[in-house]
């Protein structure tokens, strides 16, 4: 493991790619940094996930310009973490009217929202760029509970919350007469699955209701876009994979009475030749492993991450 903690040796600057997926949908990926989704209707947009600051908004904002001058009407959260919600404030001053997003998002926001603001901010400060913009948490002003139509003109966006995964509030944006789905961090492709307030036994039952779309692209929330249905079944058989390798090896060493170190090296032993090189690996371990722990000792409900329980943690699994 790093001894570096998280990301904070990351200085790295990230290509950004727009990408056109169909007629109204476009990808906004980072290679392996968190993504962005567009969706262009007759007269707004929505965009799915704010980039983490308002100042790191503005280059999102910049390249929607670069095709239309309508209004960025709707803000969609995927979920709660601060890297996806921080910067909705600069989508205000595009026409935005409204911040979506589903009851079990808004409900983590309310419990945990500024402990993981500081949690994720001291974790990876290249995320944050320009941190100062930020004015605060990033309230919705519309919550649904699991599906929310919306037209933008005529075409159909739905909202859905399939299912508990990454977070118990992970929602989706569906383009159904387009074959896009948005996925939020639900699915994550040749990149770290951070687990650290997954509901990990729910996680792959809501990845085959996602599966079951038949989606023809899909925009992960990190990596690049898929572009066919053969690479939508490999990004969900990807984090499946991720999910399921580390719960199960979870479970059989907190059934054998290992200690969260021992658990954290089987892990390792069994998830370091399929994923070890894959960006953010390193970080998301460590908190992916605790989390699994937990589950499998039964705590249902994740712990709630501070900046002191990130660090204590880290130094407990340094070798």
């Amino acid at each position: 493991m790093s001894a570096s903690f998280a990301s904070q040796a990351d200085l790295t600057e990230k290509v950004v790619t727009f990408t056109q997926l169909s007629a109204n949908c476009w990808a906004y990926t980072t290679e392996g940094d968190p993504n962005s989704g567009v969706i262009i209707g007759d007269d707004a947009c929505m965009v799915i996930d704010t980039t983490a600051t308002p100042a790191m908004a503005q280059d999102l904002i910049a390249r929607i310009r670069g095709i239309t001058d309508k209004p960025i009407k709707y803000v969609v959260l995927s979920h709660y973490h601060a890297v996806r919600v921080l910067g909705a404030s600069a989508y205000f001053k595009e026409g935005a009217t409204e911040v979506i997003a589903s009851r079990g998002t808004w409900e983590l926001i309310v419990e945990r929202g500024a402990h993981d603001m500081k949690s994720e901010i001291e974790r990876f400060p290249r995320l944050f760029a320009g941190v100062e913009s930020v004015p605060g948490l990033t309230w919705p002003t519309m919550v649904f509970e699991r599906e929310l139509t919306l037209f933008l003109g005529k075409l159909e966006v739905r909202l859905m919350h399939l299912g508990a995964g990454h977070t118990k509030g992970d929602t989706i944006a569906w383009v159904p007469s387009q074959n896009v789905v948005f996925s939020g961090d639900l699915v994550e492709y040749n990149a770290g699955v951070y687990t650290g307030d997954a509901q990990l036994e729910e996680w792959p039952a809501t990845l085959e209701k996602l599966r079951a779309l038949k989606a023809h692209k899909l925009v992960p929330g990190r990596g690049e876009a898929l572009l066919t249905p053969a690479d939508c079944d490999k990004a969900i058989d990807y984090t499946r994979k991720w999910v399921t390798d580390l719960y199960s090896t979870a479970r059989a060493g907190v059934a054998a009475g290992k200690d969260l170190k021992q658990v954290f090296e089987d892990v390792r032993a069994v998830m370091d030749p399929v994923f070890g090189k894959v960006f953010i690996y390193e970080h998301c371990l460590p908190f992916d492993v605790s989390r699994a722990f937990d589950e499998a000792s039964g705590i249902r409900h994740p712990r709630i991450w501070t900046a002191e329980r990130d660090i204590e943690m880290w130094k407990a699994l340094q070798n």
